[in-house]
């Protein structure tokens, strides 16, 4: 039993209505419906019911109540007194990211955690996963964040919900920019510039059903933000995803999604059984909040 499920059923309980504890909580209905279900299912007892008018809880519910309230209030207390404790924790974790719409998200937690430690640096590498990836083995990164396909085996990982869109970015004068979607066939012919990374370079190759040396590729790129000059200066159309913020730069510049869609998620990842400074166990430890909001 974790606290987050009591927090969630003491929502329910005083709000007497799951959808508005749902809304409270910033879950869905359906879930916090499970987890209700899920509780009852462990105790093996029925805490509340059911009605057309809203929740109701039994003699064993409101007992349970009772104890919830109390274990809530001293998880808080002990929060609070080590938030105090921690108000001193310095250090430098070092972070790796993608270009993806992931980066927002990141970027909010590296701000808000910024501000309850505000002794804490970060280093923030933008790379290639893969190299992302290489410097987290050699303990160089501490967590980063990915694209999937990623072999996460190595891994602890949360998965982030926004999807993010593949499609080709063109100058608006390209004889396709007109295109609201983009088949392999449309595009197969003009010059490809395409990213480096071996496995998703793989993927795009599969989608166009065609072999690399079929293709003209005048570039591959590692990070899409310098390849989009050389998009400006009509080299070729770049495939990259519609989170990358590089292709925002120029107004000169089409990106659209390619034909049978095509989507990856984020990851933000770090070592399994790794022992870790305190600041970036306390970082990762926010990056888990995260993942209760998500799920």
């Amino acid at each position: 039993m974790e606290l987050r499920t009591l927090r969630y059923f003491l929502a329910a309980a005083q709000e007497e209505n799951i959808t508005r504890a749902a809304d409270i909580l910033h879950v869905t209905q359906p879930t916090l419906s499970r987890q209700m279900m899920d509780l009852e299912r462990e105790l093996g007892t029925t805490l509340m019911l059911r009605g057309k008018n809203g929740l109701t809880l039994t003699d064993d519910g409101i007992f349970f109540k009772q104890r919830a309230e109390e274990i809530v209030e001293l998880a808080d207390r002990l929060e609070q007194a080590f938030a105090e404790h921690n108000a001193d924790v310095s250090g430098v974790i070092s972070i790796g990211a993608t270009e993806a719409i992931g980066s927002r998200i990141f970027a909010k937690l590296v701000k808000k955690f910024s501000e309850k430690y505000p002794l804490v640096q970060f280093n923030l590498y933008n790379e290639m996963a893969d190299y992302i990836k290489d410097r987290m083995d050699k303990g160089l990164i501490d967590v980063g964040l990915l694209l999937e396909p990623i072999d996460t085996s190595k891994y602890d990982f949360i998965r982030l919900s926004q999807k993010e869109t593949w499609g080709v970015l063109m100058r608006d004068d390209h004889p396709l920019a007109g295109c609201e979607s983009i088949a392999p066939e449309d595009i197969a012919g003009y010059p490809l510039i395409l990213p480096l990374r071996e496995r998703v370079r793989a993927e795009i190759l599969n989608w166009l059903k065609r072999e690399e040396k079929d293709l003209n590729i005048p570039l591959s790129y590692t990070l899409l933000s310098n390849a989009v000059l050389l998009v400006e200066e009509g080299l070729g159309c770049a495939f990259c995803l519609n989170g990358a913020l590089a292709i925002h730069s120029s107004a000169y510049l089409r990106f659209i999604p390619i034909r049978p869609e095509k989507t990856t998620r984020s990851v933000l990842v770090w070592k399994k059984n790794h022992l870790f400074s305190p600041a970036t166990s306390l970082f990762i430890q926010e990056i888990n909040m995260l993942r209760a909001r998500i799920e």
